[in-house]
């Protein structure tokens, strides 16, 4: 028995952009994303530079050290070629070289990226038809029917012990079955080696732009919060495409972080390190605990958090031990919006506040929003514009709002549902599975105002 986890190229057409009209590829991102999308990369296929974003395939990492440990290192394959900016033709060397060692091959894939993945997947069955494909990852919700003479299985969720009930003979669709608290801070390290480690990176927030190899980790897995395009907490750590039921977190252990940091520092030099949660100050004790477990590395950190999860004076904290940054994520610049369509319930005009005290400590703030929203009219995007003029960011992230399977955003297409009341989809809503690409399509007409 063996196995690869795969994180496949993703290549579409060359665009002209900018002054100069050059021409750019445009490259895609899928695991490790929480809304895959295309982007006008700086590379070319098999000519990676710097600075392109790209995420840590957390899921496909962690699953590929959990296969290991019960069926042994030989036996397991892990291929990031998204990391690796590797074309098609590489990426077919290198299942040529392996494929006879082969009997499974796995994919995670999202609605974004699956037309372009499905094709893919034919092709590798028509080329090795003795591998069993199984696919991963949030399209694993979608209601269409599997053709089981391409795919082998479907494992909906975080996949660590669903892929190893295939390797045990299971095929077809798998539902969640996820990782206990403590089955999660016993399991092994995900993986990274020598060809992968300093291919991660995200340039916000700064000074993170300016800093490479970054470590990208998880101190937890999960989010009780339901935004209405969140794809993580309502696919892969639950099962909640409603937005109805209780959403949890699992936080690993400060032992287990303290670990994996041990290792990471000791065999790889980082410049910086990215504590990418879906929200990482998630209550005082946890954000104390690592911030000072970070601390102890003399190395820069950044965090994904949420304005509002944890006591102000553990901002201070988290910034005497070394941390120099952080995302917040606002979506909107409404307050409407914020509550009654993303149902977030931020209270802006203390989020406001909170950036400036940010600000004061020394840390820099990166604002995230989104735009195009069900429900969500050319007004209150004009809102948004005004709360990002107002507010004291270092940087801002501004996209459109995509929809992907098993999000509360998409069951709206076919329910009404009621943590949303202002939330509606007609005619004219632009169902845009490319956050990317619907952004493009909105800001003309945000800027002719």
């Amino acid at each position: 028995m063996s196995i690869l986890f795969s994180n496949p190229p993703w290549w579409e057409n060359k665009e002209s952009r900018g002054f100069l009209r050059k021409k750019r590829w445009r490259r895609g991102v899928r695991s490790g994303s929480r809304w895959p999308f295309t982007y006008l990369g700086r590379c070319t296929p098999d000519n990676p530079r710097a600075n392109d974003y790209i995420p840590y395939p957390y899921f496909l990492g962690y699953a590929t050290t959990y296969a290991s440990r019960i069926m042994g290192e030989k036996e397991v394959f892990f291929r990031d070629s998204i990391a690796l900016s590797e074309s098609y033709e590489s990426f077919y060397k290198y299942l040529d070289s392996i494929e006879k060692k082969l009997e499974y091959f796995l994919i995670e894939s999202a609605t974004p990226s699956w037309d372009h993945d499905y094709k893919l997947i034919k092709q590798i069955k028509e080329k090795y038809p003795h591998l069993k494909i199984i696919v991963a990852g949030p399209i694993s919700t979608s209601a269409q029917k599997w053709d089981s003479n391409i795919v082998h299985a479907v494992l909906k969720g975080e996949f660590e012990k669903n892929v190893m009930k295939v390797i045990n003979g299971k095929s077809g669709l798998i539902e969640h079955d996820l990782l206990t608290l403590e089955e999660m801070n016993n399991s092994p390290f995900p993986y990274y080696d020598e060809n992968i480690y300093d291919k991660y990176f995200d340039g916000n927030p700064i000074p993170m732009n300016k800093l490479s190899p970054q470590a990208h980790i998880l101190t937890s897995r999960g989010c009780p919060f339901k935004c209405i395009f969140c794809v993580w907490p309502a696919t892969m750590t639950g099962n909640d495409p409603d937005g109805e039921n209780k959403r949890t977190v699992r936080q690993y252990s400060a032992d287990y972080i303290k670990g994996f940091l041990d290792k990471l520092t000791s065999d790889y030099k980082f410049e910086a390190i990215y504590f990418d949660d879906d929200t990482f100050n998630i209550g005082n004790k946890h954000t104390v605990e690592i911030s000072k477990v970070a601390g102890k590395y003399n190395i820069p950190w950044f965090a994904m958090c949420r304005a509002d999860t944890c006591k102000k004076e553990n901002w201070k904290i988290m910034r005497d031990n070394g941390c120099k940054g952080v995302k917040i994520g606002i979506e909107s610049g409404s307050q409407y919006v914020v509550d009654k369509i993303v149902n977030k319930h931020l209270d802006l005009d203390y989020t406001n506040q909170l950036v400036d005290h940010l600000r004061s400590l020394n840390m820099s703030v990166h604002g995230t929003f989104t735009y195009g929203l069900p429900g969500e009219t050319k007004e209150q995007m004009l809102q948004t514009k005004e709360f990002i003029k107002r507010t004291n960011f270092n940087t801002v992230q501004e996209s459109g709002t995509a929809e992907i399977e098993g999000t509360p955003l998409h069951t709206l297409n076919t329910k009404d549902l009621k943590n949303y009341p202002g939330a509606s989809i007609n005619t004219e809503y632009d169902r845009q599975k490319d956050g990317g690409k619907k952004w493009q399509s909105l800001v003309k007409s945000l800027q002719d105002n």
